[in-house]
């Protein structure tokens, strides 16, 4: 058993300051009677090793301007029913159910604990819905760790989901007034004078999916944001358009090569099936991008619906598991997770979340970019994912907001996103982080790789990353 990350050496750091107080009260003279009132430190904890040892999703599924075939409870049992399947331990051996999600529907409060009596998990496993908005899967199976972690759990089915098509229109505060006054209102001529107070402005409805990515706190939404660090590291509208590009031709690529495995099949209730992410566009060129509008800072701004990710919806689920579990149910190891790290930043400029979430956790494993063999960086924006980049080669931003004496240095584009990202495949925001921590260990198993680093902006100014290793 191991003791490490930051808890590991934050307990030894108490120790040893413990026993240096205790030598100087003892060098000091005191009492029994004062050494007895004294408390204890804190005992050392053993933090157990959590290993990842399968994980499917589904396809990411655009969507097309209504509601799509299947709920965000649908998409998750999707996701989760053929990972069970195929286990050599029964689902009512799981310890725990996390679930990451930021709009589940009407019918889905604490929809982890759905989608888990769904899947045939035994009423008594605990299951709970997390949300940080893009990062709520990483999240989720961050919390699946520490249980894991510090010896509360053995096995935790751990992922995320979002059915972004299923996102509630709701009635604005004045038409929720006006209902109550008609419900409360007795007799006709009560409810004629309710009536006559309706005013047409009452019906516009909240479409919560804009809301939910507009920052209440600065006023601007997601792709604002995205223009604003763009506009300050420079980056041009060609350079997000070719990124954008890249991403559609690596997710092609990926596909006619079958390297998405973890994809399970889909089938509606009309007997049609999904078995692949339906976002890619085979004739994206710079040209067709180039004709798209800027869609966040009208008419001058560079962030198009083209170069941003698309809205989707979709589930991904993995089993994380101590090495007790490893060894009792002989499980394949797909890789562990080695260490996380959240932090917080201006949310006008989030998109930057991800260099502030991975900086602490290179320094603190003792890591260069060049050790990291795959990144998977979650493309909320090809302007985000490209001003991260040249955060870390900006002097000045690494001493002023990363606190490094250097740059970084320049991450290696051809490690990064090699089979496609959100432009191309899609952003369902529950389940992203899930589903690129699944896909880095899957690209680490194909290439014989051993250290991946998965990380993610998120809404609000946070990022989250996780460091991944294969033995």
């Amino acid at each position: 058993m191991d003791l490490c990350g930051p808890c590991g050496e934050s307990l030894f750091r108490a120790q040893t300051i413990w026993n240096c107080i205790v030598e100087k009260r003892e060098e000091a003279g005191m009492t029994d009677d004062e050494k007895k009132s004294t408390p204890p430190p804190q005992s050392r904890r053993v933090v157990h090793t959590v290993y990842v040892v399968d994980g499917a999703r589904t396809p990411f599924l655009k969507a097309r301007g209504k509601p799509g075939p299947f709920s965000a409870a649908n998409l998750a049992v999707g996701a989760g029913r053929h990972l069970l399947a195929r286990q050599s331990f029964e689902p009512g051996d799981i310890d725990e159910v996390i679930l990451g999600c930021v709009m589940p529907g009407p019918d889905e409060a604490n929809i982890a604990r759905v989608a888990a009596l769904r899947l045939g998990i035994r009423k008594e496993t605990p299951a709970w819905t997390v949300q940080r908005n893009c990062a709520s899967g990483m999240q989720a199976l961050d919390s699946a760790a520490q249980s894991i972690a510090h010896g509360r759990a053995n096995l935790v089915l751990a992922g995320g989901v979002e059915a972004m098509s299923h996102a509630p229109v709701l009635l604005a505060e004045p038409m929720v007034a006006w209902l109550a006054a008609w419900y409360k209102a007795k007799g006709l001529g009560a409810r004629a004078k309710v009536l006559r107070s309706l005013r047409p402005a009452y019906l516009k409805p909240v479409i919560a999916l804009l809301r939910g990515l507009t920052d209440p706190v600065v006023g601007l939404s997601m792709g604002q944001t995205a223009e604003i660090i763009a506009h300050r590291f420079g980056i041009e509208r060609e350079q997000m358009n070719a990124y954008a590009m890249r991403s559609h031709q690596r997710l092609a690529a990926a596909q006619d090569a079958g390297y998405f495995n973890e994809i399970e099949t889909l089938y509606d209730t009309s007997g049609h099936y999904f078995d692949a992410d339906d976002g890619l566009r085979h004739d994206t060129s710079m040209a067709s991008l180039d004709k798209l509008r800027p869609v966040f800072d009208r008419p001058f701004g560079n962030v198009t619906a083209g170069n941003s990710a698309q809205v989707t919806d979709g589930a991904a689920m993995l089993l994380l598991a101590s090495e007790q579990a490893v060894k009792k149910w002989q499980l394949p190891v797909l890789g562990r997770i080695v260490d996380s790290h959240w932090a917080g930043l201006d949310p006008a400029q989030m998109g930057l979340g991800p260099v502030h979430a991975m900086t602490p956790l290179l320094k603190r494993h003792k890591l260069k970019l060049d050790d990291i063999d795959t990144w998977e960086i979650n493309e909320a924006f090809a302007a985000q994912v490209l001003a991260n980049i040249e955060a870390w080669k900006d002097y000045h931003y690494c001493r002023n907001e990363l606190h490094t004496t250097l740059a970084m240095g320049e991450l290696d584009q051809e490690r990064l996103n090699v089979d496609g990202g959100g432009v191309s495949l899609g952003h369902p925001v529950g389940a992203s982080g899930a589903r690129i921590v699944l896909h880095l260990l899957r690209v680490l198993e194909r290439t014989g790789a051993r250290r991946g680093m998965a990380s993610l902006c998120i809404g609000g100014g946070q990022g989250g990353a996780m460091l991944l290793e294969r033995e």
